[in-house]
C-alpha cells in the first residue's frame, strides 16, 4: 500500500499564497501566458506604489450655469453627498469650490458653486471630486510661513500656521494620503489652531512635492515615516513640545509607522487618523474585490510588492514588507493615544481595520464612525461632528 502524501504547508504561507503560486508554476509551462499574466500582475501591483501623476477624473460635468453660479454633474455616490468639496476640471485646472446639493436627478445632481472662476469651467467635461477643499492657507485668512524640512532625501516643503495663540509647545504634524499633498490637511487647521496647536504640513518623499527616491515610489508608511521623523525634528528645534499627528488614509499608515518605529516618539502626545490605512492587506483585498480583479492576481500582486523576485514588476527598490505594516497585528506595541475618525461606507479603506484596531486596543484607541461621508472627506460632509470629535479629544488629551 502506497503512502499518502500530504502537502506541508510553510510557516505564514495562506491558503491563497499556495492556490497563486500553483497558477504562476502552471503558467511557467506556457512563456506566453505566464508573460501576459505578469504583465498585468505588474499592472496592478504598480497603482499601489506608483504615485499618480494625474488627479482621478471621477466624476463628470453635464452643464454649468454661470448666471445662476452652479453646476450639474452626473450623479454618483460621490457627487450626491451633501457638504462643501472642490471640483478639479478635466483632472488639473480651474479648481472650482462647491457647496449645497439644490436638486437632483437619477442620472445628474446640481450643486452650488462657491469660488468665482465659474467663467473658466466648459461644460460637458471630465472631472475630479476632491476633499480638499481648501489649496492654499491664504484661503483661511491666516498667518502661514513657507519652511523647508530636511529629510534623509532632501528638502521637503511644508506649511506652518502658527495656532490662535501664536506659535508655542503644542503642534500637529498632518501627513497626507496617497495620491494627495499637503493641502489636503488644511481643513484640519482652525479646529486645532483652536485648541492652541500650531499645524506643520508636510510634503514626504515622491509625492510630487517632497524629494524623489531612486525608485519614485511609495513605500506605504514603510519608508516615509522617517520624512516625518524629520519633520518632528524641525518642529522641536521650533519650541514644540507635545506633537500631535495627523494622518489622512496612507498619511495614517506613515503615522503609524512613526510611532512604532522612531526614536523620536517621546515627542509624541496622540495621533488623530482620518480614514486610516491600519492593514494594507484589507485594503488592498476590498480595492480588488471592487474593481473585479481575480484572488490569484491579487495575490500574485501583494507578493510581487512584499517579495523580492517582484521588484522588476512594481519597480520597488525594495520589497515592501506588508506584514510589518498591519498594525492591527501589532497593536500591543501601541504606546500611544489614538483618535480614529472612519466612515463606514468609505468606499475606498473599509472602516473593518480601525474597528479591529480599537477592539484590540480600547485603551488606547477612540473610534468615532460616521455615515455617507466616502473616504477621507469627513469633515466635507459633517463639519460640525468633525471638528467636536478632534476638540473633545484633544482637550481630554
Amino acid at each position: 500500500m502506497k503512502a499518502q502524501r500530504h502537502a506541508v504547508r510553510r510557516p505564514g504561507e495562506t491558503a491563497g499564497t499556495s492556490r497563486t503560486t500553483a497558477v504562476l508554476a502552471a503558467l511557467a509551462v506556457t512563456s506566453s501566458a505566464a508573460a501576459a499574466f505578469l504583465a498585468l500582475v505588474s499592472t496592478v501591483s504598480r497603482k499601489v506604489v506608483v504615485p499618480p501623476k494625474k488627479r482621478p477624473a471621477n466624476a463628470h460635468i453635464v452643464a454649468v450655469d454661470r448666471p445662476g453660479r452652479t453646476i450639474t454633474l452626473r450623479a454618483d455616490a460621490d457627487t450626491v453627498v451633501p457638504g462643501r468639496y472642490g471640483v478639479w476640471i478635466d483632472g488639473s485646472e480651474p479648481y472650482v469650490k462647491v457647496g449645497d446639493v439644490l436638486s437632483q436627478s437619477d442620472r445628474t445632481v446640481t450643486r452650488e458653486v462657491l469660488s468665482s472662476n465659474l467663467a473658466r469651467v466648459p461644460g460637458d467635461v471630465a472631472a475630479g471630486m476632491s476633499g480638499w477643499f481648501y489649496r492654499h492657507p491664504r484661503e483661511l485668512g491666516v498667518e502661514y510661513e513657507y519652511v523647508s524640512i530636511a529629510t534623509p532625501l532632501g528638502a521637503a516643503p511644508a506649511w506652518v500656521v502658527p495656532s490662535a495663540d501664536g506659535v508655542g509647545a503644542d503642534w500637529v504634524i498632518q501627513i497626507h494620503g496617497h495620491g494627495s499633498q499637503r493641502a489636503e490637511g488644511l481643513r484640519a487647521v482652525p479646529v486645532f489652531a483652536r485648541s492652541g496647536y500650531t499645524s506643520l504640513l508636510v510634503s514626504f518623499r515622491n509625492d510630487g512635492e517632497g524629494p524623489r527616491s531612486i525608485d519614485g515610489r511609495y513605500g506605504l508608511g514603510s519608508t516615509e515615516w522617517r520624512d516625518i521623523e524629520s519633520a518632528i525634528d524641525l518642529a522641536i528645534e521650533r519650541g514644540a513640545r507635545r506633537i500631535v499627528l495627523m494622518g489622512w488614509s496612507m498619511g495614517g499608515a506613515i503615522a503609524l509607522q512613526t510611532v512604532l518605529r522612531s526614536d523620536r516618539a517621546d515627542s509624541i502626545v496622540g495621533l488623530v487618523l482620518d480614514s486610516p490605512v491600519v492593514d494594507w492587506h484589507r485594503v488592498l483585498a476590498f480595492q480588488a474585490t471592487a474593481s473585479r480583479i481575480p484572488g490569484v492576481l491579487r495575490d500574485a500582486a501583494l507578493q510581487a510588492i512584499a517579495h523580492e523576485w517582484g521588484r522588476r514588476l512594481t519597480g520597488l527598490e525594495q520589497p515592501v514588507d506588508l506584514d510589518s505594516l498591519d498594525v492591527v497585528a501589532s497593536a500591543g506595541a501601541l504606546t500611544h493615544p489614538v483618535l480614529i475618525l472612519h466612515s463606514d461606507d468609505d468606499g475606498f479603506v473599509p472602516s473593518d481595520g480601525s474597528k479591529a484596531l480599537a477592539e484590540a486596543r480600547p485603551d488606547l484607541v477612540s473610534l468615532v464612525t460616521f455615515h455617507t461621508a466616502r473616504h477621507a472627506r469627513i469633515w466635507n460632509y459633517d463639519e460640525e461632528g468633525w471638528n467636536y470629535a478632534i476638540a473633545d479629544w484633544i482637550s481630554a488629551l
